[in-house]
């Protein structure tokens, strides 16, 4: 019956005689068995008797068995299978329960998945399923290592947005470096269509009373403001329905910030905040409340209340200014301004930036703000408030007022301060920013801030690598709608969490992971076939008492089917912020291991079973079909 079946679908093929690697490839694609070219043209190669570039159907036939037919997916088979070539559905039924833990499953179900992916006409009448069938199951996005219920929204949206981590993005607008490269629309685009929620727009005063966006003081192109809003505009809600905060880097006259004011309203209309909702005149809204809305995120004069007895009455031309004072700011000091400051300065003499060689210096501030009015009455629920110390924050901050806190000072704080931080954050939005010396655009590792319930983590999405991966990973739970609630611990208002020390209240999980095989991994870029020699680094992220790293063994010149049957097991102490990130690496003896793709995800987001894990390159690009193939279970 199989082979009446194959041949049926690649007979026509072969009338016109022997096949080239390229309708090879088409072929193995038209039979549903997904390939990467560099593996078939290397197997074709193997298999190609007369070496004349061309195969016969028989050669096609070993071709197809060792793609398709892969040994760890026929033990399981016949594990389940009583006569070794087909599966009744009880059959199914049974390894879906013991094996993939379905435990609600139902004998439909398992008729669901034999119509589903049974390409034999006569075994799936017959309510079986041939092994082509298993195959193509276990190939399925339903046996992937990530719950299908994490991929949806499934997480309460209606806590106060305080209660979110919040995907977020540093200067939005730069594709490239901090110093030189462009700015380009296309870092709005990408950051929305990842789900990013929070952008960030540096504004300054244009020519022609045009405000233009770009890194201040550098050599990065500019853009026009407007154009930024009508791209924001255009792509905010396309990946998800929640709010977007734009966070403003102001730097703009009062005149443009006026045009700046008549910009948003005019290009996002209703969906601009403009006025705090009935419901939360003292309180923070929901991610749910502020569906397909846009929030502006800016300095702010007044209360909210004071900015809806002025709606209605005429705001142009009103302009407040204030003092703020900048505690222990680092800048970067640019041309005559660095003599200046070494003149006036009375601290020692500054360090300098390891790119451009600029001064930097560390110093009080004194700093007058002019705020349009206009603008500051399109700031609600987003006021951006100076971070001066927690005790300060807790006398007086304003439920609507966030912080942006630089990373090194974040990170003393953490350190030093753990469970402080968590109550701010606990009742405050806050923000956290890369350092002025990454000014390659590198990028800090986030989780030490989601650790402490910090929601906007702010990292250069246009910058491959560790970091990005972890963002991305993260922000895949809850629909990847670029909300996530909270734990319950980063909540709560009497919570005694510390991510430093050995939590109390939180039951540890330990996960176990037997690592099978690699499924047609990507070769090594030095490798002129399909070779490389693998392995595979798997690494807890989250709490520090949680961070561990374990590999395997090296498979040598296999890229295409290595098999490792390794067991891993990890004791997760708070599985609520862990994450996995699975690395397949060539390895390397003079400069080093070569990454060879990678994939990250929560670790309460984990399917337990035969699972397979897809790979994705540094850029974060699909490299499918490249996957491992493991074996998942945990307790808790």
């Amino acid at each position: 019956m199989e082979n009446k079946w194959f041949l049926s679908m690649i007979r026509d093929e072969f009338r016109g005689g022997k096949i080239n690697v390229e309708k090879t490839y088409r072929l193995l694609e038209k039979l549903d068995i997904p390939c990467n070219y560099i593996h078939v043209k290397s197997i074709f190669k193997d298999n190609d008797r007369l070496k004349q570039g061309r195969i016969t159907i028989e050669e096609f036939r070993s071709i197809y068995r060792i793609i398709a037919h892969r040994e760890e997916i026929i033990e399981i088979f016949n594990t389940y299978s009583g006569n070794q070539k087909f599966l009744f559905e009880k059959n199914l039924l049974q390894f879906l329960i013991q094996e993939q833990y379905a435990l609600d499953m139902t004998t439909n179900i398992a008729f669901e998945i034999i119509q589903k992916y049974e390409p034999i006409e006569e075994v799936k009448r017959a309510h079986q399923m041939s092994f082509e069938g298993f195959t193509r199951y276990m190939g399925s996005p339903e046996c992937l290592v990530f719950k299908t219920d994490c991929g949806k929204v499934y997480q309460d949206m209606t806590q106060p947005l305080n209660d979110y981590f919040i995907s977020s993005s540093h200067n939005t607008y730069l594709v490239s470096d901090q110093l030189l490269g462009p700015s380009d629309l296309w870092g709005y685009v990408s950051a929305l269509v990842k789900g990013c929620r929070c952008l960030e727009i540096d504004c300054w005063d244009g020519s022609r009373n045009e405000p233009v966006v770009y890194h201040g003081y550098t050599l990065t192109s500019k853009l026009l403001f407007k154009t930024v809003i009508q791209a924001i505009q255009k792509y905010a809600f396309i990946t998800s329905d929640y709010p977007v905060v734009l966070s403003l880097e102001n730097h703009c006259s009062p005149s443009q910030q006026e045009v700046m004011a008549d910009i948003l309203q005019s290009v996002f209309g209703d969906a601009l905040l403009s006025d705090m909702l009935d419901d939360f005149p003292d309180k923070l809204p929901s991610p749910q409340a502020l569906k397909f809305k846009i929030l502006v995120r800016n300095k702010k004069i007044g209360s909210l209340r004071e900015t809806r007895e002025r709606k209605g009455s005429d705001k142009h031309g009103q302009v407040e200014e204030y003092e703020e004072i900048d505690e222990d700011v680092e800048d970067e000091v640019k041309g005559s301004q660095a003599l200046a400051v070494l003149e006036n300065d009375s601290e020692k003499e500054p360090r300098t930036t390891p790119v451009t060689g600029l001064p930097l210096f560390r110093r009080r501030r004194i700093t007058k703000v002019k705020v349009s009015m206009a603008l500051s009455d399109l700031v609600i629920y987003t006021k951006a408030e100076k971070f001066r110390s927690f005790r300060h924050s807790r006398l007086y901050q304003q439920f609507n007022e966030s912080n942006s806190i630089g990373e090194s000072e974040a990170r003393k704080l953490s350190k030093l301060k753990a469970q402080e931080f968590i109550l701010h954050t606990r009742k405050f939005i806050t923000r956290i920013y890369p350092k002025a010396t990454r000014a390659n655009s590198s990028n800090f590792n986030p989780q030490e801030f989601w650790n402490i319930g910090c929601q906007m983590v702010a990292l250069n999405f246009q910058t491959p690598g560790l970091p990005m991966d972890l963002q991305n990973g993260k922000f895949l739970d809850n629909g990847g709608s670029g909300y996530i609630l909270k734990p319950q611990f980063l909540r709560d208002i009497e919570t005694q969490f510390n991510p430093n020390e050995t939590p109390k209240d939180i039951d540890p999980v330990t996960l176990t992971i037997r690592l099978i095989s690699g499924i047609q991994l990507p070769p090594s870029y030095h490798s002129s076939s399909n070779k490389a020699d693998t392995l595979v680094v798997l690494e807890i992220f989250g709490v520090p008492n949680d961070h561990v790293k374990q590999q395997t063994r090296v498979i040598k010149r296999n890229a295409f089917c290595p098999r490792w049957n390794e067991t891993f097991t990890f004791i997760i102490q708070v599985p609520e912020l862990a994450l996995m990130r699975f690395v397949v690496e060539n390895q390397g003896l003079i400069t080093g291991n070569e990454f060879l793709g990678q994939y990250t995800l929560p670790v309460l987001c984990m399917n337990r079973g035969y699972r397979r894990v897809p790979l994705f390159s540094k850029l974060g690009e699909s490299l499918e079909p490249a996957a491992l193939f493991i074996y998942v279970w945990y307790i808790r």
